[in-house]
């Protein structure tokens, strides 16, 4: 049930059998991440449990479980900003009430993420899904 974007993160993570190439592709897309403004990066938006600063701005269409899922974000970590572009491309258009049927943790493991990411980075991971999860779960009720 993965969306365009992810099932072409996932396609390009299988033609780069190296991890070090992975790892350096998770970077560039979170390079290619336009920055959150300093007016979001404030304590309603920072994400609890990362290591590193991470911020998560929902931004949803709608109203209701039909309302269209979307999210911008940003870390001081340029491969946590990497982690939230593929956050954003699992999770970006599809409806509020299909959020919740996502299985992240399998998804993300097609790309091999939770073997080479350290348990700091798996738990701020976690955060950032768990967060989504909140807000999607918040507007669809």
């Amino acid at each position: 049930m993965a969306t365009e974007a992810f099932e072409e993160i996932a396609e390009t993570f299988d033609f780069l059998e190296d991890w070090e190439d992975r790892y350096r592709h998770v970077i560039d897309l979170g390079k290619a991440m336009d920055p959150l403004e300093e007016a979001f990066k404030v304590p309603a938006t920072k994400v609890d449990g990362c290591a590193s600063q991470v911020w998560l701005l929902p931004e949803i269409d709608g109203q209701g479980g039909g309302a269209t899922f979307n999210f911008r974000g940003d870390s001081d970590a340029m491969i946590v900003r990497g982690l939230i572009a593929v956050l954003m491309a699992l999770y970006n258009g599809i409806p509020v009430s299909e959020v919740l049927k996502v299985d992240a943790g399998g998804e993300l493991a097609r790309l091999g993420l939770n073997e080479h990411l350290s348990s700091q980075r798996s738990n701020g991971l976690r955060a950032m899904v768990q967060r989504i999860r909140e807000t999607a779960a918040a507007q669809a009720a």
